[in-house]
Parts: C-alpha cells; structure tokens; sequence
C-alpha cells in the first residue's frame, strides 16, 4: 500500500513496531519511545528560527487523511473536532487506524512544549482532521475522488486555512470542482506528488497536479531526489521525504517513517504555510505558493520536474520580501556595501578648520607691514608721488 502515490501503498510505508496485544489502543498502533536527537528534518529547515515572527497561531490545517488522534501529548489541544467521510463517522476524524493522519499532523502542528526534540513546523496552528482513508484504499477506487472532494469542501465550509491532501486518487470533474471551490475562497492546498512502486512508471498524481494546488516532492538528508518520489512538470517544491519520524496515535509513541514518502513531505510544506499564512494574512494562495517557490533552496538550474523549485525554507518564506513581479526565483543579492565610519564627518571637520587657519594665518601675516607703516604716520594719509617722480630713474 501507498497513501501518496497509490493510496494503499503510503499506508504501507507506515512502520509499526509491535506492542504487546493487551495494550492494543483502540484507534492505530502505539509506536516505540520518543526520538532523543532532533530529526535531520528539523534540523534542516530549522523552524524555530522564524517563531519569533509566526508559530502558525490562528492557522486552521485540514488533514485530509486516516484521520488524527487528539490525545497523543504532541496533539493534545491542537486538534479540532473534524468529520469521517468513511466507517466511523461518531469519531469526528480523530481516529486514526493506521498512524499515517496523526503522523501528518504532527510534522505540520506538533507542540513546541513537550520536552520531547520533536515539534511541529507550525506549533500553534490547529488541525481539522477530515478521514477518508481507511486501512485499504486503492487509488483506483471509483468511490474515492468523490469522497475527497466531499471532504475539501467540507474543510473550506468549517474554516480551513490550509488543507494538506498526503494521498492519491484518480482525476475525477468533482474533485477538480472541489479545488476550485477551495482555491475561490482563498484556501491553500498542498498535495503529495506521489510516491512510485517497485517497476512504477511515472505518472501524474491527483490531486497534486491540479493547477493552483501545491505539488510536493520528497528530498533526502543529502538534498538529493528521492528516488519513489514521482516527478513532473506540475512539481512545485520538495520537502523532507526520507528517514523520518512521527506521533503516533496510541499512546504517546512515535513511529519511525524510514521510507518516508511524499505524504510527510507534503505535510512539511503545509507547515511551512501555516508560517507564512499567520504572518501574511492578506496572500493569496497563488501569492503563497509563489512565496515558497522564490524563497526555497533552488536547484542549480532553478526548476526540474524532480524537486520544483528545491527544498522549503521556512525562515526565508516568511521573512522575505518580495515585489509584485511574477516569475522565478530573484537573482542573488548584491554583497551589501561597507557601513559608513562614524569619525568620518569629525575628520571632514577637522580638515575645513585646518583650512580656514591656514587663510587666517596668512591674512595676518600680509596685514602686519600695513599695521606698523600706519601707526608711524599716526594713522594720516600718505603722500602720493607725481608722474615725474615716479618715472625718473635716477
């Protein structure tokens, strides 16, 4: 199974350590203990250092997904009652059976306080959890699109800001109805590009490659291309898409994602717009994803159909400011000129006084034989000498 680029797949690529039967939750698996080292993921996009500006706060992100448990401690207070568009509908979206919701979820709103070195990229922003998933999904069920597009409208009537889409399924008219519908009141959405299978030919993913709908590949810790990460021209941005980890929804484990996928690096991003949104309300989303794309970490010729525009930054997206010209990411800045020295007008005064000294000085020198002849004549006129006078030389 795949939840990203065959829906069953990405549930597949869900690690489940066993735990005894006794103490099965009833909603998922419980995981294994805590991480004790931050992920090479946090440390790669480095979220806290743009929360001083924006931790997500009065961001709503749908998680369109497995759903999302509400009691995990790196969720706890963070998610709203959502809906289940599939087999648990009195749950409200927060149970999640397979990890895969919760595990989202966590990437993109994780507390910030739980002493645990593992955080959302967005701590203060809320989740709507909206399931469709169910532990077996093909993305060829017929049955699907519509049940997706239910659940995107579904968000937008209860106040989403952001709907992260971690899966797959067939194009369908209501489905791309749906992301217009979203899109038309100011809703960001962003969508795994997919995940391929062993022997998997490349192929477009959906809702991913919608037009206005945030397509996110997956990068490894050496910034390189995931090879299960389907590429495309409708490719948009990358994020962190191997070796990861994640709340799970028993308990207070957490699930290792060794072969990560673009389902996680979908939710990266998602995060990362939670940033940005809180910080820059008035955007649009096609101003957001243009945000993203020109403040991300380019590859060497700006844009391939593997990564987009390369891996997210967060810190850039949020802090950077852009003019109103379309098109590719700016060139880089020019070094910035050398600061002015503060002694320099004290040395420019100094000069002109040296200057005026010296013309004082040299008045007075041509003064003085004037002084002295006219305190001799006891300050009388002189006589002034004839024409002859002045013309015999002797």
């Amino acid at each position: 199974m795949v939840l990203c680029g065959v829906v069953t797949v990405l549930l597949a690529t869900v690690t489940v350590p066993p735990s005894p039967a006794a103490a099965a939750p009833t909603c998922g698996p419980q995981g294994q203990a805590a991480p004790t080292e931050m992920s090479w993921a946090l440390k790669r996009l480095e979220p806290s250092s743009v929360w001083p500006l924006s931790r997500g706060s009065g961001v709503t992100v749908a998680v369109v997904d497995s759903g999302v448990s509400a009691t995990h401690p790196l969720l706890k207070g963070q998610v709203r009652e959502g809906a289940d568009f599939n087999n648990l509908p009195s749950n409200q979206g927060q149970c999640d059976l397979v990890g895969h919701g919760t595990t989202v979820a966590g990437i993109i709103a994780g507390r910030a306080d739980t002493n645990v070195p593992f955080t959302g990229i967005a701590p203060q922003a809320r989740i709507l959890p909206i399931r469709v998933l169910a532990e077996q999904r093909a993305p060829d069920d017929e049955a699907l699109p519509a049940e997706i597009a239910k659940a995107i409208r579904w968000a937008v009537d209860h106040g989403a800001d952001v709907i992260n889409l971690s899966l797959v399924t067939l194009p369908r008219p209501e489905l791309a109805a749906a992301v217009e519908y979203a899109l038309s009141k100011r809703v960001v959405l962003v969508a795994a590009a997919g995940n391929l299978q062993k022997d998997q030919q490349n192929y477009m993913a959906y809702p991913a490659a919608y037009p206005g709908v945030i397509a996110v590949a997956g990068m490894n810790e050496q910034g390189e291309h995931v090879g299960t990460s389907v590429s495309g021209n409708y490719v948009d941005i990358a994020g962190p898409g191997l070796n990861l980890i994640g709340p799970a929804p028993g308990g207070s484990g957490y699930l290792p994602q060794p072969e990560g996928g673009t389902s996680f690096a979908a939710a990266y991003v998602s995060g990362v717009v939670a940033l940005v949104r809180a910080a820059h309300p008035d955007l649009t989303p096609q101003q957001i994803s243009e945000r993203l794309t020109r403040t991300a970490d380019n590859p060497p010729e700006g844009h391939n159909a593997q990564v987009g525009y390369g891996m997210v930054n967060p810190y850039r997206a949020v802090t950077t400011v852009l003019g109103t010209r379309s098109g590719p990411p700016p060139p880089a800045m020019p070094a910035p000129t050398a600061p002015e020295d503060p002694l320099d007008w004290q040395r420019a005064v100094a000069v002109w006084v040296a200057v005026v000294g010296a013309l004082l000085a040299a008045m007075l020198l041509a003064v003085k034989p004037i002084v002295t002849r006219g305190r001799r004549r006891g300050w009388r006129p002189g006589r002034r000498p004839s024409n002859v006078d002045s013309a015999v030389t002797g």
